[in-house]
């Protein structure tokens, strides 16, 4: 005979935690579809909207994007050197720091970051507007959770 499940909850559908994974990946494949007709993976997407967005006047590291979009450092690399092959981005000898490269957002990059952007936050009102005017608490509550 089988062993139950050794659990707190009454109902699966109870769990934070698994909550939480089933609406991630049903937002994933909507943000995945979103992103389809722009030829960017999410974790692409996501780091060329971040260097796009911060496009600062001060040289941006790998490590500082990483950080920013908070992805490890090593995928942050293979990434940047795929946006890097597809034009979308350039790595540059860092002005003051000869050990580093920073990472800048070509006019390619920065104009199909501005068109995917789009894309993803219609997916996003689409899929959150269920929540309808708790969608604010919502955020909230997110980055309560974003800060631990």
């Amino acid at each position: 005979m089988a062993k139950k499940l050794e659990t707190d909850f009454e109902d699966a559908g109870d769990s934070p935690g698994l909550m939480l994974w089933r609406v991630t990946n049903a937002w994933q494949a909507s943000i995945r579809a979103a992103l389809r007709p722009f030829d960017l993976t999410h974790v692409q997407f996501v780091l060329l909207a971040a260097l796009t967005w911060l496009d600062a006047e001060t040289p941006i590291t790998q490590r500082d994007l990483a950080e920013y979009a908070r992805t490890d450092p090593m995928m942050t690399s293979q990434v940047i050197r795929t946006l890097e092959s597809k034009k979308l981005v350039e790595r540059r000898p860092h002005p003051t720091d000869a050990r580093a490269r920073s990472v800048v957002v070509t006019q390619a990059g920065a104009a199909l970051a501005g068109k995917a952007n789009r894309a993803v936050e219609a997916s996003d009102r689409e899929f959150f507007a269920a929540l309808g005017d708790r969608q604010a608490a919502f955020v909230a509550m997110l980055g309560v959770l974003d800060r631990k």
